[in-house]
């Protein structure tokens, strides 16, 4: 009988359908690559969710994150996504988490209800403890490397970590997860030379925050604001959102 994954079906056959729908997929981060990660889950049939972001809507989200509308500025980016995959899976449970991860919260996740863990959050900290924790509970993790400050989506790569070259993210990554021992991580990573954001005080968040009133973390609070685009943070979403499929199903 036909339903709205019968196209998907078709390339993953019953079975995998199957598994998608009993997973739980933990999303840490909700923005410009995360988004676009729940997105293609949940299209793709992935059951259930745990979403994690305290971040909200921002004016300045519309031009690359998916749930970015002028009707959701100032709400949870948790849960405008949750709405979001409702419309598009009645059936989906979504577990919402409106708080930013780090190592003195990190208990109250429960990483050993987790299928797969994806990392779409910003700060090397709480990238490490939640690859520590995955790690520790045997779960598989995907982590996204640096797609602010670039252009050209067609140079972002699927790659162990310790193969990367020319992501400074990824450097400090690799150096931190040799230190801790991790002798593997499954990363999006682009080799793109980072371009230097223009010098543009009347497009600069520094002197013209838009952030919602009671924002607890606004980008003013990076030594450097990135630019970025509405088509290379989703090529990097999507790529990781394929890799969790494909891994699910050949479980």
């Amino acid at each position: 009988m036909l339903n709205q994954f019968s196209r998907t079906e078709l390339l993953i056959g019953a079975e995998g359908i199957e598994k998608l729908s009993k997973s739980r997929v933990a999303v840490f981060g909700i923005g410009g690559v995360g988004g676009y990660v729940c997105e293609a889950l949940v299209r793709s049939g992935v059951g259930h969710f745990d979403l994690v972001d305290d971040d909200k809507v921002c004016l300045t989200n519309l031009n690359r994150q998916i749930i970015a509308t002028r009707k959701t500025i100032g709400r949870y980016k948790t849960e405008v996504m949750l709405e979001r995959m409702k419309d598009i899976n009645p059936d989906v449970d979504v577990r919402v988490h409106n708080c930013f991860f780090l190592p003195e919260n990190a208990d109250d996740f429960p990483f050993e209800e987790y299928d797969y863990v994806v990392d779409a959050v910003d700060t090397v900290t709480a990238k490490l403890e939640l690859i520590m924790r995955s790690k520790a509970k045997n779960v598989p993790v995907i982590s996204a490397m640096g797609a602010g400050n670039k252009l050209d989506p067609g140079r972002f790569k699927i790659a162990d970590i310790y193969k990367t070259s020319g992501c400074p993210l990824a450097r400090v990554m690799r150096y931190e997860l040799k230190r801790r021992g991790v002798k593997k991580l499954k990363v999006v990573y682009s080799d793109e030379p980072q371009i230097r954001p223009r010098e543009d005080m009347g497009a600069s968040c520094r002197t013209n925050c838009v952030c919602p009133p009671g924002a607890q973390h606004k980008c003013t609070e990076r030594r450097d604001i990135p630019g970025s685009t509405a088509f290379v943070p989703a090529v990097a979403g999507l790529m990781i959102a394929g890799e969790v499929v494909k891994d699910l199903i050949a479980k």
